[in-house]
Parts: structure tokens; sequence; C-alpha cells
């Protein structure tokens, strides 16, 4: 029989212990980088040296004379119109006619070593012919810019539902030929000009955040092999698995029955891994070859060509009353997409879905312009909470520089604009439960307890983000010996989501855990599966984990006999089931010192603020909030992808590409605000891209307060501080 709701918090209070926890630490996981196969060649790719250039000629004779390969494919081998995307298939397999980005996939080789691939790679012939690049979107939008991609409209596009993918289509059309999307809402009064003019004040800034890349140590890796049968098989590190077979069947016109993406683990995601096109060139060389071929990154492949987080340009304008209330607001956001939009799986072709962060405040009339624009640079790809740092960071340094031109503590400007229960934040969307005022009030009790010193100043950012919808199933069965077999089509990246499901199916059935056997199954085995992202596996597989441990129960109070086999289902995107759009606040507060001679800076404390529901991973839930809190921290102070005069990325190895270790993190306090309720099973609230949003802004607004140097871009450093200073 089914526990109660008391006796499940009884069991999620205590830690919890990994379902694959021993076999990592054993050493026992098999990533898909580990994974072996007879016969198995490796993969290789020729790639562009040049930003944008036609491609005239290609010779593959010196490479296929190497000894060991098997195969070398070019975009004539595999048809000159295969593309692959999430959404929008923009991104050749293999370039054909023109290369749009250093890094660019030219030719693929499979040889019986890695090292013979690789020479084979570096020995095929192209012939290019330069073209006129642009290395920035307002370079791509000017009057005579090089159009990138000439041929958009033969593209195909997989609908505009932003959780569905539809019968393929026609792109939607574009403003600009180098506009990769847009979005434009507006929210009250569609004219703001009057309002801007009685109002009290009016602020306007403008803030510029770098290209970032997810900084996971697990690099991406593909392995593709065909059984007798003719059932291609795929071992990657793709987080969708399920998305992965759909692409991969409209790509390569194969049904999707004859498509199994096995369960491989995944070591480390940030919000990285959902797009890669291995799959898709790994098939083609396994089937040229007739042997399985794997690929695996380096550290160059993967800062020069995998997906990274929008470089993002924001301007903000603001009209307060004399309280400092808000009045109306204009936001215009561009966003360098890079040279292709194929890893946004959204239908407007933004980071996130609009490209705008949920701002967790009241403004009665807005006006948000978003777009993103092609580029000659490495493409921009969801990152953990995509448009989030972007425009969360815009946002609340433009709240505190309003608050000091206006003389009121931001915090208490933030109390008196932050949205409360039954209101709408500013993308139009009703928030159910504000915890924004209860955040904001904890953060400031932190801070009251513990003034800065002399020298030092305290600087808060608060942000608030919602659990994604989707649908999904987890199946279960009872065997003869009273074990429960639970397998879950969502792979696991780390975050803990097989315990979820464990401690969820105990508690509701009232057994024990060592009773609960969870783990992942592969497209053939499992119910379907959204995969990991938008913060939602706690809410989706835990409340299918939930609804299958009932039927369970239902079955085994009917007098049914063992084996009993059950399905859980969990729609997340119909209403009915839960407030699609429930949200999460979090405030941040940084004790922070600056040495107003060189601008070197040192971060004294840190407090987080959460708004949490019902923990059920005890342990699990603070390493996500203590990873976010990390992530953010080396997105604020360190990190970023600069690029040369030629395009050309200056940061190409983790030396240079800086990544924050222990020694760089300081203390970090957490406080929890306990909501009333949440959507996930027992009333549960996401945790994954909770930390990571509001950091550098809370950074930022430390420095100035500290220091007077109001910045208006991250990563935070000594030398943009000292600039600053000296500007004043």
């Amino acid at each position: 029989m089914a526990t109660s709701t008391a006796a499940a918090a009884g069991l999620f209070a205590t830690d919890e212990v990994r379902v694959e926890g021993r076999s990592k630490v054993s050493g026992k996981t098999q990533y898909t980088a580990d994974v072996q196969r007879p016969g198995m060649l490796w993969a290789a790719f020729t790639t562009s040296p040049h930003a944008h250039a036609a491609v005239v000629r290609i010779d593959t004779s010196a490479a296929r004379r190497v000894p060991g390969v098997h195969a070398v494919l070019t975009s004539a081998d595999i048809g000159p119109g295969k593309r692959s995307g999430r959404r929008l298939q923009d991104m050749p397999l293999l370039a054909y006619e023109r290369v749009r980005f250093i890094g660019d996939r030219v030719a693929a080789v499979a040889a019986e070593t890695r090292a013979a691939a690789e020479e084979a790679a570096r020995l095929v012939e192209v012939e290019y012919a330069e073209l006129p690049a642009a290395f920035d979107p307002f370079a791509a939008l000017a009057p005579g810019a090089p159009v990138l991609h000439p041929d958009y409209e033969t593209y195909t596009y997989l609908g505009a539902k932003y959780h569905t993918y539809t019968t393929p289509g026609a792109p939607p059309p574009h403003a600009h030929p180098n506009e990769q999307g847009a979005v434009h809402l507006t929210f009250g009064d569609a004219d703001l000009e009057p309002i801007f003019a009685r109002a009290h004040r009016v602020f306007e800034h403008r803030f510029e955040t770098p290209r970032q890349h997810a900084g996971f140590i697990e690099p991406h890796a593909t392995l593709v092999w065909i059984d007798a049968a003719g059932i291609v098989h795929v071992h990657t590190v793709n987080k969708q698995p399920f998305n992965v077979r759909q692409w991969m069947s409209a790509v390569l016109d194969l049904p999707r029955e004859r498509i199994v993406v096995e369960s491989t683990a995944i070591g480390g995601d940030f919000g990285g891994k959902g797009h890669t096109i291995d799959e898709y060139v790994c098939y083609y060389l396994a089937r040229a070859s007739g042997r399985p071929v794997k690929h695996v990154y380096t550290y160059l492949d993967e800062l020069q060509a995998s997906s990274v987080r929008h470089k993002a340009y924001l301007t903000l304008k603001t009209a307060v009353d004399e309280h400092g209330r808000f009045l109306a607001h204009a936001s215009d956001v561009v966003y360098d997409g890079g040279a292709y939009a194929a890893g946004k799986p959204g239908p407007n072709m933004l980071p996130g879905a609009i490209g705008y962060a949920t701002i967790a405040y009241r403004v009665p009339h807005a006006r948000v312009n978003v777009r993103s624009i092609y580029t000659n640079t490495i493409p921009g790809a969801h990152v953990r909470a995509p448009a989030d740092p972007q425009v969360t960071f815009a946002w609340e340094a433009h709240i505190d520089a309003i608050a000091a031109e206006l003389g009121i503590d931001p915090l208490e400007l933030r109390l008196r604009n932050v949205v409360r229960d039954g209101e709408a934040a500013l993308n139009g969307e009703t928030v159910h439960e504000s915890q924004g005022h209860a955040v904001l009030a904890a953060l400031k009790r932190e801070i009251d307890a513990r003034p800065a010193p002399p020298g030092r100043a305290w600087g808060v950012a608060l942000s608030c983000r919602h659990a994604g919808p989707g649908k999904t199933a987890v199946s279960a069965t009872l065997r003869e010996d009273g074990t429960i077999e639970v397998v879950c089509g969502v792979p696991d990246v780390g975050c803990g989501a097989y315990t979820v499901a464990q401690r969820v199916f105990a508690a509701t059935l009232g057994v024990g855990l060592e009773r609960v056997r969870v783990r992942g199954g592969s497209t053939g085995e499992a119910q379907p599966d959204p995969g990991s992202g938008g913060s939602r596996v706690t809410y989706l597989v835990g409340n299918a984990a939930r609804v299958a441990a009932e039927a369970l129960a239902t079955e085994i109070a009917g007098g049914a006999i063992a084996p009993i086999h059950v399905v859980g289902e969990w729609d997340g995107n119909r209403p009915e089931m839960a407030h699609p759009m429930e949200y999460s606040f979090a405030g941040f507060g940084f004790d922070v010192e600056v040495d107003r001679a060189t601008g070197a800076f040192v971060v004294h404390d840190a407090v987080l603020v959460a708004d949490v529901g019902q923990i059920v991973n005890p342990l699990g839930h603070q390493g996500q909030l203590d990873g976010g809190f990390i992530a953010g921290f080396g997105l604020a102070t360190m990190e970023e992808m600069p690029l040369g005069e030629d395009g050309q990325l200056l940061a190409l190895s983790l030396g240079d590409y800086k990544l924050p270790c222990i020694k760089d993190i300081p203390p970090l306090r957490t406080i929890h605000v306990v909501a009333a309720s949440g959507t996930g099973p027992y009333g549960a609230k996401m945790a994954g891209e909770l930390g990571n949003c509001a950091v550098a802004p809370a950074i930022v607004n430390a420095v100035a307060n500290a220091s007077g140097a109001r910045l208006r871009e991250y990563p935070v450093t000594a030398e943009r501080i000292h600039a600053a200073l000296r500007s004043e």
C-alpha cells in the first residue's frame, strides 16, 4: 500500500546512497569513450582553417593511402543536402560549397588507429577561396555584410511547439538574411514613450557577456555500429537519447525502429551535451567500412568546435517613479548565434524558449526584443540555464545602478518591485507562489548580521527559474524474489536521477530502498523520455516513478501475483497535471574587498538563499546548489572565449580557458526558504539551474559598492576593475 507524505518525508530526510555510486568510485562505470567493439575503427575529421570560404576542391587520394584507413568521406559521398539540427537543420554533416567557421568539418576518416585516422585527416587536401566574414552580430547585420546561409529557405525545420518535434517543414521567415531567430514581446501598453516621458527618472545601460564553454571534463564521444540485422546502435554522450533517435531517423532516412541509442553513463553535462553531429558521420563511416566507428573529441575539438554559451549584447531601459517602483521597461538583446543554429532546440532559434530569462519583478508595461544572429564563429547552443546568466546579469546590475542613482538601498529597491503571488513576471507568465520576497528578506537578515568591515562591501542579486515541461514514463517490474526493477529512459548526467526515482518509488510503496533497483535503458527498452535538461528531471521522472509505484501498489492490493509489470507516465505538458511554470527563486550575497590601486579583488563571504520544496536527495540537492554556485563563480570571474582578428578562438586549451578549482572558491553558506508546495514528487522543486544565474551580478554589484567601479561586463577581472576605476 502506498505510504503517506509524512512517511515519505522521513525517508527523504536521510542522506542518500547513489544508485550508481559504487560502480563509479570503483572504476567499473563505462562512459562512451570507454566502450569498445570488436573490429572498431577510429574517426577523425579534416576541419577548416578559415572562418568563411568557398570549398573549391577536395582531394582525398593521399588520405586513402595511409595504412589502416578504411573509409574517407566528403559531402559528395553522403549527400550534399545532409544537414543536422535539433530544431533547424542548418548544419551540414560535412561542409559543402562553403565553410562557415574555423573548425567546420570538411571530410571524415575511419582507420584502424586514432593516430592513423588523424594522419589521414591531415592529408586531405582542400582548396579554399576565402570569403568576407562577419565576427560579431552587428557586422553581420551591417549593409553589405556577407550572407552566411543563402539557401536558408531550403532547410528543414522540425515544428514550432517547444517540446514537440513535428513533421518536417520549411523554416520560419526571418527579417534579415543573417537572423537565426527573433522574439518581440509586449506586456501592457505597447507604446512606452509616454510612460518614459512622464516618469520620475529613466535609466538606460548597456551590457555585454562572453561566449563560454560548459566546462565538462568528459569530452564528447560517439560509437556507432550496425548489427547483422541492420539495426544501428549508437553510444553517445548526448543527454537526450530518444531525441537523438528521432533526429537520426529524419537525417538518415531510417525508420526509428532501426536505430537503438544505448544507455551509457554521461560524465557531466552542465547543459552542454544536447547536440552533436558525430552520430550521423560515424554512421556513414560505419556503413562505408562495415566496421564499428568511434570518435572522441580532444579538448582542442571541444573548445574550437563544440557548442558554447551565446555571447550577448543587452541594452536595458527602465522608467521608475519617485519611490523607485518600475513603471515601464524596454530590453533589446542581441545574441551571437555563431555559424549554425543547429544546437538550439527552441522553435524561435534563441537560447532558451524566448532568449530572455524570467525576471522576478513587476513591470506593468514592457517591450522585449530578442534576436540571434549568424556569425562566422563557433555555433552557440544551450548551456546550463541558456539565457539566464546573461539576462539576469544585465537586469541585476541595472537595478543596482538605479538604486545608487536614487539613493535607495539595493535590497529595498528589489523588495519594492519583486513579483508577488498571482502576479505576472516579466515574461507574461503568472507566478502562482512567489518566494521572491521571502528570499530577499532572508538575504537581508544574513547580510545585516554580518556587516562588511571598512574597505569591503556586500553585493546582492536575485534570480528565478522554473522547471521545464515535458512528458516521460518509467516502467517497473516486481520480481518473484520481491525486488522491483525500475527502468528509466533518461540518462543520468551525474545529478542522481536514478537515486531520485529509487527513493520516490520506495517511499511511495513503503518498502526498503534495497528492494528497488533503478537503471537506465536503451531506446529499444525504456519508455520514451525527453532527456535531461530544463531542471525537469526530478519533476518528470520523480512524478512518473510515483505514478508507477502507486500503480504497482494497486496491482498488489488487487491480488496480482509476481511478476507484475507497470508503467507510470507523467505528462508535464498538460496544464491539468500541475502548474507547468512554478518558479524557484535564488538570492546571492557576496562580501568583496577591492584593492583600488590594482583592481585585485577578494571574495570573503558568500551566501545563497534558495527557494526549496521537499528535498528528495539531500546530498544531491546541496550538490546541485554548490555546483551551480561554482559554475556561476567561474562564469563571473574567469571564463571567456575571446576571438582573434581572423575569427580564431584564443582559448583552445584548459590552460587558456580557465575553469575554477577548489582553491578559487570562496566559502558558501546556504539558507533554505521552504515553499508551501512544489510540482515535483511530494512537493519537490527544481534545483539544477538555481545556483548559477545570479552569481556574476552579485559580484559585480559588490565590486561597485566596495570601490565605485561599476562594470558592464564579466568575467570580473582585476584589469577590468582597474580600467573602470581609472575612467572615473
